[in-house]
């Protein structure tokens, strides 16, 4: 597989990765209730997001309320906000970035300024993995250490939501991506660092001496 054709796919699992934390961010089922011990009852259940919650009837309707105040959330859901909206338009940012250094674009020479726009496309990308982690692990580890413990009333217990397991596989996405990209990149400038000189066959003058305008 050529350069070009892992650089493009590094961008489309980029790309992928990102709208997954877009998907992400604005599911409401980052919590989910838990059923457990005598908590049977399954007549509804409550989504918890970073935006809203919802309640889901057994009969199929949904009712969600928007947060009201957003000094008043705990502290995980506030940074979640914060970090996922951030990685949204860094995203946006690494999209434009690396197409604009592509190999397959003309937007710049060939060289390695070229190499190093894409490069920071790729960094951009691994950035933005790094930086959604962070939210998704703070909220599994609330969810899994209430769950366990002992004091925390059963009806008030939480599993992992969909949008986590869909916040790790952007995750996976976008640094993966992000490697293949620099990679890709660093592997094309190394190819190119070494310069080829030529030069043109001497040939001698009329004093048997090399003319030295023959050398390039």
């Amino acid at each position: 597989m050529t350069s070009a054709a892992v650089e493009i796919l590094g961008l489309g699992l980029g790309i992928l990765g990102w709208v997954g934390v877009i998907l992400a961010c604005g599911l409401p089922m980052w919590q989910v209730s838990a059923f457990i011990d005598v908590n049977i009852v399954v007549a509804q259940t409550i989504w918890e997001g970073l935006w809203m919650n919802c309640v889901v009837q057994s009969t199929g309707q949904m009712q969600c309320k928007v947060y009201d105040s957003i000094l008043a959330l705990p502290p995980e859901v506030q940074a979640g906000r914060a970090l996922t909206v951030i990685v949204a338009l860094l995203g946006l940012v690494a999209l434009m970035v690396t197409v604009v250094g592509a190999q397959c674009t003309n937007c710049i020479r060939p060289g390695k300024m070229k190499s190093r726009i894409v490069i920071a496309g790729g960094a951009i990308y691994i950035l933005c993995g790094v930086l959604v982690l962070i939210p998704l692990c703070w909220f599994a580890n609330i969810v899994i250490s209430d769950f366990y413990d002992p004091t925390v009333p059963p009806s008030k217990k939480r599993e992992m939501g969909a949008a986590l397991y869909i916040g790790w596989a952007a995750t996976a996405l976008l640094l993966f991506g992000g490697c293949l990209i620099c990679c890709c990149s660093c592997s094309q400038r190394d190819e190119t660092s070494f310069p080829v000189k030529y030069s043109a066959p001497r040939r001698p003058t009329s004093n048997s001496e090399y003319d030295k305008k023959n050398y390039v």
